[in-house]
């Protein structure tokens, strides 16, 4: 049924059969002609794939700073001095 404003109603129309242009018009078509998908990714989007392949947890970075604060060296005077002076060049 089509309906085209208030007054005008069509009856019902025949169904017809969708048209196929795909399979009969392009058996023969040579393989360079017929369509090829394709996926184009932004240099922000491959970016975000390998960063989502790293691991979340560096475990062997962990161990070894544990291993560190558990010796007394992880905390020394170089380290603490520019830890305070990271953060003055925060605040200031």
């Amino acid at each position: 049924m089509q309906i085209n404003g208030i007054s005008h109603i069509h009856a019902a129309q025949a169904i017809n059969q969708p048209h196929r242009a795909g399979a009969a018009q392009n058996a023969g078509a040579p393989a360079s002609s017929r369509g090829v998908d394709q996926l184009d990714l932004s240099p922000a989007a491959s970016f975000i794939s390998q960063v989502r392949e790293v691991p979340d947890i560096r475990q062997d970075r962990v161990d070894s700073i544990r291993a560190a604060i558990a010796n007394g060296d992880y905390e020394t005077d170089d380290k603490i001095d520019m830890a305070l002076e990271n953060l003055l060049a925060e605040i200031g």
